[in-house]
């Protein structure tokens, strides 16, 4: 059994340092405006799907301690276009977040507080110092413990101040449209409008009249910002319907006009079914309903919203059998249990897969492909252990990174824009349905740019969407680079066709003439809260803006042996569930390899001897730490009691190094560190 690592020593909280504030009415904070408070520092980037989970997991905890909670977020971006402050109010703005956030594009406060990974949280106590040093996400039940704990000791010490928090709301945008995510053609005689017939009985049920706006066919936006979806003729800005109630939930249910009582979450990605396959499934189209962790479903003949598939609890690694085994393989295949039984985290898009005659999802959350089939209600795991990172070849094995975008080609393959790794990857379908993975561009988690000519060389930033032009090329939403790029796969070459955009999340091909005789592209504009028509030129531009990496402070370490130790404790009411052996691990590797003589590898316990090689200068670490304990009072025996809730802690780091004589030889990461 690996001992908890903790140290008791009482350590002041750094002063919170950057470029602005948000959410402060343009008051500037410090610590000891917030002295008397209990202070939750949030270390998020918005390109981050766990540490927008970490966002939706302390709503209900800042609700119900708003009078002695203050929760800061500490906005440290990963991406080039996440330093831009505007770029951070419009995600301040997306995400709904009620809380101050310091701007900190230097990282002086992530240095200060040593933040190694995104997200991380710190609980500064009252008194000013620091009590919790967290990593990933999951630690809600933990904080919900904690709190209280210090409610308890500072009332008594007659440090704790009640009162109102620092957060003044900004001024909201409005419009149609607020923050789309994505977009969905639908043909004439498929749209809500399909079902309606005329007053005076002139047009039959099941076709749009001819010149109405949904003669030439509609199309369905994810109003992603509004918690809603929105029908719109092929102009752009004639409304034909709305679907969910505006407000941020779940329910199911009529979802159509101002009565709506259906609710949606941040819905995302959506796809419409082949027509045979919607009339067995009910349905027409499915949803990505992102924060619910939920696929609904949509029937536009009588606008009802359902449930397709998720129990709304978020999956983690482990649930079921996607367990990642000692060699990094993970599960697939098809998972057993109801649907509606089955967790799902952040299905981000879907499209039809013709040779798995499913849906597949872009699970963004566990960094996976899943399939989804609307006649059987199957749940299946396509492609990916669950790992983040760019790694190919078979589909148990190969690591993404938040895949965000989908597109199906002519030859039934599906292209994924991955976007944690600025990446464009490849399903390759057989015709029997094995799949392997391939990339066309991309290098890995913290390399981007803006760069065109040959794939290998080529440079994205964090693209969400892709779509197949006719030539069989692809397009690619950049999104961070305000552009749509263009992959040639014949002469393996990438250019780009438009920019000046803002934050792009979606490509499609428009097909139906509207706007000339020439198709076109579609383009979900996020953050100017539109869709538009955008041409596709016959010479597409070459940029060369540079390849980049993430900068972030390298930890000086000495050559040869370092003892590598991670911190856990167990929330207060959980025990570490050590009933089938050590319920922790380690899983460590380098980039290049070669920095790690031993010490890489999976297995169990939280403390590891890394031989670092003298002959590498510098180089990454790559440290993945879990560990499960589970809720509920000891028995007599000391055990677990039968069917207690358990949990699973784990982070991921990526941790720079450079070698120096006189470097550390103790390297020391928080996954719950309490002092």
């Amino acid at each position: 059994m690996s001992k908890t690592v903790r140290t008791h020593a009482r350590v002041r909280a750094s002063e919170l340092v950057g470029r602005n504030w948000l959410n402060t009415g343009g008051k500037s904070l410090d610590l000891e405006a917030l002295r008397g408070k209990i202070v939750l520092l949030d270390f998020w980037t918005f390109c981050c799907i766990n540490c927008l989970h970490v966002l939706d997991e302390l709503r209900p905890l800042e609700e119900q301690y708003s009078d002695v909670l203050v929760t800061v977020g500490v906005h440290s971006p990963k991406f080039e276009h996440e330093a831009d402050p505007v770029a951070l109010a419009a995600a301040v703005e997306r995400y709904e977040i009620h809380h101050p956030v310091l701007d900190d594009p230097e990282l002086e406060t992530w240095k200060a507080y040593t933040a190694r990974a995104w997200p991380t949280l710190v609980v500064i106590d009252p008194e000013g110092y620091i009590v919790a040093h967290l990593s990933g996400e999951g630690h809600a039940d933990g904080l919900a413990v904690l709190i209280p704990e210090l409610i308890a000791q500072h009332e008594a010490k007659g440090t704790l101040h009640r009162g109102s928090g620092p957060y003044v709301a900004p001024e909201p945008t409005s419009g149609t449209l607020r923050f789309p995510g994505k977009a969905l053609f639908l043909p004439p005689g498929r749209g809500s409008t399909a079902s309606e017939g005329t007053s005076d009985g002139g047009t039959a049920a099941g076709a749009a009249a001819a010149g109405s706006p949904a003669s030439k066919g509609s199309w369905l936006v994810t109003d992603t910002g509004h918690h809603r979806l929105v029908e719109l003729a092929t102009d752009f800005h004639t409304v034909l319907g709305t679907f969910g109630s505006g407000s941020r939930g779940y329910s199911d249910g009529p979802a159509a006009g101002d009565t709506a009582a259906a609710r949606f979450n941040e819905p995302q990605g959506l796809v419409l079914l082949p027509e045979d396959v919607a009339a067995k499934a009910g349905y027409d189209v499915v949803i990505a309903d992102s924060v619910n962790h939920r696929l609904r479903g949509l029937s536009l003949a009588d606008g009802k919203a359902s449930t397709l598939a998720g129990s709304g609890v978020q999956r983690l690694l482990e649930a079921g059998p996607a367990r990642v085994d000692e060699d990094a393989a993970g599960f697939t295949g098809e998972l057993g249990g109801h649907p509606l039984d089955v967790a799902l985290s952040s299905p981000w898009d879907v499209v039809w897969s013709r040779k798995l005659n499913a849906v597949v999802i872009a699970m963004a959350g566990t960094h996976q492909i899943f399939s989804f089939d609307p006649v059987t209600g199957s749940v299946a795991i396509v492609a990916g252990n669950g790992l983040e990172g760019l790694l190919d070849g078979a589909p148990h094995e190969a690591w993404f990174a938040q895949p965000s975008g989908l597109a199906e080609d002519a030859d039934g393959n599906i292209w994924v824009a991955d976007s944690e790794t600025s990446a464009l990857r490849k399903l390759v379908i057989d015709d029997d349905g094995s799949v392997t993975v391939e990339s066309a561009i991309g290098k890995g988690l913290f390399d981007f740019g803006f760069r065109d000519g040959p794939a290998a060389e080529a440079r994205l930033q964090h693209p969400l969407g892709v779509t197949v032009l006719p030539d069989g090329s692809v397009a690619i939403a950049d999104t961070y680079n305000g552009a749509v790029r263009r992959y040639d796969p014949a002469s393996g070459t990438v250019s780009t066709l438009a920019r000046g955009l803002l934050e792009p999340s979606d490509v499609i091909v428009d097909h139906t003439h509207s706007a000339g005789s020439e198709p076109l592209l579609v383009v979900v504009e996020a953050n100017k809260h539109q869709v538009v028509f955008i041409p596709i030129p016959k010479e597409a531009q070459q940029v060369d803006e540079g390849a980049v990496q993430t900068h972030r402070p390298k930890s000086p370490v000495a050559p040869g042996p370092v003892e590598l130790a991670v911190r856990f404790t167990a929330p207060t009411g959980q025990k570490l569930d050590d009933r089938w052996g050590d319920p922790t691990q380690l899983k460590i590797s380098s980039t290049p390899p070669e920095l790690l003589v031993s010490g890489g590898g999976t297995s169990v316990g939280l403390l590891r001897t890394l031989e670092l090689s003298p002959e590498v200068a510098e180089g990454v670490l790559h440290i993945t730490a879990r560990a499960a304990a589970c809720d509920g009072p000891e028995t007599e025996d000391g055990e677990i009691p039968d069917h207690a809730a358990c949990h699973l802690y784990q982070q991921d780091w990526g941790i720079p190094v450079v070698l120096q004589r006189d470097g550390d030889r103790e390297l020391v990461l928080d996954l719950r560190g309490m002092d």
